[in-house]
Protein backbone atom coordinates (compact mmCIF):
# COMPACT_ATOMS: atom_id res chain seq x y z
CA UNK A 1 0.00 0.00 0.00
CA UNK A 2 1.29 3.44 -0.92
CA UNK A 3 0.55 6.69 0.87
CA UNK A 4 0.23 10.11 -0.69
CA UNK A 5 -0.08 13.10 1.65
CA UNK A 6 -1.62 16.49 0.88
CA UNK A 7 -1.63 19.45 3.28
CA UNK A 8 -3.49 22.74 3.12
CA UNK A 9 -3.97 25.84 5.28
CA UNK A 10 -6.93 28.19 5.01
CA UNK A 11 -7.52 31.52 6.72
CA UNK A 12 -11.01 32.02 8.06
CA UNK A 13 -12.70 35.05 9.66
CA UNK A 14 -14.55 32.77 12.14
CA UNK A 15 -13.14 31.96 15.60
CA UNK A 16 -11.73 28.41 15.95
CA UNK A 17 -14.34 27.26 18.49
CA UNK A 18 -17.31 28.26 16.30
CA UNK A 19 -15.85 26.85 13.10
CA UNK A 20 -14.89 23.57 14.80
CA UNK A 21 -18.31 23.19 16.38
CA UNK A 22 -20.20 23.89 13.14
CA UNK A 23 -17.96 22.08 10.67
CA UNK A 24 -16.98 19.11 12.83
CA UNK A 25 -19.07 18.56 15.97
CA UNK A 26 -22.50 19.57 14.60
CA UNK A 27 -21.82 18.73 10.94
CA UNK A 28 -24.21 15.79 10.85
CA UNK A 29 -27.19 18.10 11.38
CA UNK A 30 -25.88 21.37 9.88
CA UNK A 31 -24.42 20.30 6.55
CA UNK A 32 -27.48 18.39 5.25
CA UNK A 33 -29.52 21.50 6.15
CA UNK A 34 -27.14 23.78 4.23
CA UNK A 35 -26.66 21.45 1.24
CA UNK A 36 -29.94 19.49 0.90
CA UNK A 37 -29.50 19.28 -2.87
CA UNK A 38 -26.41 17.06 -2.41
CA UNK A 39 -26.54 15.51 1.08
CA UNK A 40 -29.61 13.56 2.12
CA UNK A 41 -28.49 12.89 5.70
CA UNK A 42 -25.70 11.77 8.02
CA UNK A 43 -26.35 8.65 10.08
CA UNK A 44 -24.48 7.58 13.18
CA UNK A 45 -23.90 3.91 12.35
CA UNK A 46 -21.85 3.02 15.42
CA UNK A 47 -20.84 4.74 18.65
CA UNK A 48 -21.83 7.97 20.36
CA UNK A 49 -20.27 10.51 17.98
CA UNK A 50 -16.86 10.46 19.67
CA UNK A 51 -13.69 8.55 18.87
CA UNK A 52 -14.42 5.10 17.46
CA UNK A 53 -17.79 6.14 16.06
CA UNK A 54 -18.72 5.53 12.44
CA UNK A 55 -20.85 8.00 10.46
CA UNK A 56 -22.39 7.42 7.05
CA UNK A 57 -23.03 10.38 4.75
CA UNK A 58 -25.83 9.61 2.27
CA UNK A 59 -25.91 11.70 -0.89
CA UNK A 60 -28.88 12.66 -3.07
CA UNK A 61 -29.33 11.67 -6.70
CA UNK A 62 -27.72 15.02 -7.68
CA UNK A 63 -24.36 13.69 -6.50
CA UNK A 64 -22.42 11.09 -8.46
CA UNK A 65 -21.64 9.38 -5.13
CA UNK A 66 -24.08 7.25 -3.15
CA UNK A 67 -22.46 7.35 0.31
CA UNK A 68 -19.27 7.46 2.35
CA UNK A 69 -18.45 6.08 5.79
CA UNK A 70 -16.09 7.87 8.16
CA UNK A 71 -14.57 6.49 11.34
CA UNK A 72 -13.81 9.17 13.92
CA UNK A 73 -10.32 8.47 15.23
CA UNK A 74 -9.89 11.52 17.49
CA UNK A 75 -12.20 14.34 18.51
CA UNK A 76 -10.42 16.90 20.70
CA UNK A 77 -12.98 19.60 21.46
CA UNK A 78 -10.59 21.62 23.65
CA UNK A 79 -7.82 21.91 21.05
CA UNK A 80 -10.13 21.91 17.99
CA UNK A 81 -8.60 18.82 16.37
CA UNK A 82 -10.43 16.05 14.55
CA UNK A 83 -8.91 12.98 12.93
CA UNK A 84 -11.12 10.71 10.90
CA UNK A 85 -10.79 8.06 8.20
CA UNK A 86 -12.93 7.47 5.13
CA UNK A 87 -13.25 3.70 5.38
CA UNK A 88 -15.91 2.95 2.77
CA UNK A 89 -17.75 4.57 -0.10
CA UNK A 90 -17.76 5.52 -3.74
CA UNK A 91 -14.96 8.14 -3.62
CA UNK A 92 -12.46 5.41 -2.70
CA UNK A 93 -13.05 3.72 -6.05
CA UNK A 94 -10.75 0.87 -7.00
CA UNK A 95 -7.50 2.73 -6.19
CA UNK A 96 -7.89 3.70 -2.54
CA UNK A 97 -8.02 1.59 0.60
CA UNK A 98 -8.87 4.60 2.80
CA UNK A 99 -8.23 8.31 3.29
CA UNK A 100 -7.00 9.64 6.65
CA UNK A 101 -7.88 13.23 7.51
CA UNK A 102 -6.73 15.61 10.21
CA UNK A 103 -8.45 18.97 10.61
CA UNK A 104 -7.13 21.48 13.13
CA UNK A 105 -8.28 25.02 13.89
CA UNK A 106 -5.91 27.52 15.48
CA UNK A 107 -6.49 31.15 16.42
CA UNK A 108 -5.10 33.57 13.85
CA UNK A 109 -3.08 36.55 15.08
CA UNK A 110 -5.34 38.94 13.16
CA UNK A 111 -8.53 37.30 14.48
CA UNK A 112 -10.50 34.42 13.09
CA UNK A 113 -8.70 31.14 12.58
CA UNK A 114 -6.32 29.11 10.50
CA UNK A 115 -7.62 25.72 9.42
CA UNK A 116 -4.85 23.18 8.84
CA UNK A 117 -5.87 20.08 6.93
CA UNK A 118 -3.84 16.99 6.16
CA UNK A 119 -5.11 14.15 3.97
CA UNK A 120 -3.32 10.83 3.55
CA UNK A 121 -4.45 8.77 0.59
CA UNK A 122 -3.80 5.08 1.25
CA UNK A 123 -3.73 3.28 -2.10
CA UNK A 124 -4.45 -0.35 -2.83
CA UNK A 125 -1.35 -2.27 -3.82
CA UNK A 126 0.72 -0.42 -6.43
CA UNK A 127 -2.09 1.90 -7.53
CA UNK A 128 -1.19 5.52 -8.12
CA UNK A 129 -3.46 8.48 -7.53
CA UNK A 130 -2.68 11.62 -9.46
CA UNK A 131 -2.80 15.23 -8.34
CA UNK A 132 -5.92 15.95 -10.43
CA UNK A 133 -7.92 13.32 -8.54
CA UNK A 134 -6.75 14.72 -5.20
CA UNK A 135 -7.56 18.29 -6.21
CA UNK A 136 -11.05 17.34 -7.42
CA UNK A 137 -11.84 15.90 -3.97
CA UNK A 138 -10.29 18.90 -2.23
CA UNK A 139 -12.44 21.31 -4.27
CA UNK A 140 -15.61 19.53 -3.12
CA UNK A 141 -14.45 19.64 0.51
CA UNK A 142 -13.58 23.35 0.19
CA UNK A 143 -17.03 24.08 -1.21
CA UNK A 144 -18.60 22.60 1.94
CA UNK A 145 -16.14 24.54 4.11
CA UNK A 146 -17.06 27.81 2.37
CA UNK A 147 -20.81 27.16 2.72
CA UNK A 148 -20.40 26.64 6.48
CA UNK A 149 -18.19 29.74 6.76
CA UNK A 150 -20.78 31.85 4.88
CA UNK A 151 -23.57 30.52 7.11
CA UNK A 152 -21.64 31.48 10.25
CA UNK A 153 -20.88 34.95 8.89
CA UNK A 154 -24.57 35.49 8.08
CA UNK A 155 -25.64 34.08 11.48
CA UNK A 156 -23.25 35.51 14.10
CA UNK A 157 -25.10 33.88 17.01
CA UNK A 158 -25.11 30.38 15.50
CA UNK A 159 -22.79 27.93 17.29
CA UNK A 160 -21.45 30.73 19.50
Amino acid sequence: MGVRTHTQEISCPIAPARMFRALIVEASSLIPRLLPQFIRNVELVQGDGGAGSIEQVNFTEASHFKYVKHRIDKLDRENFICRYTMIEGDPLGDKLESIDYEVMFEAAISGGSICKMTSKYNTKGDCQIDEEEIMAGKEKAMAVYKVVEAFLLENPDAYA
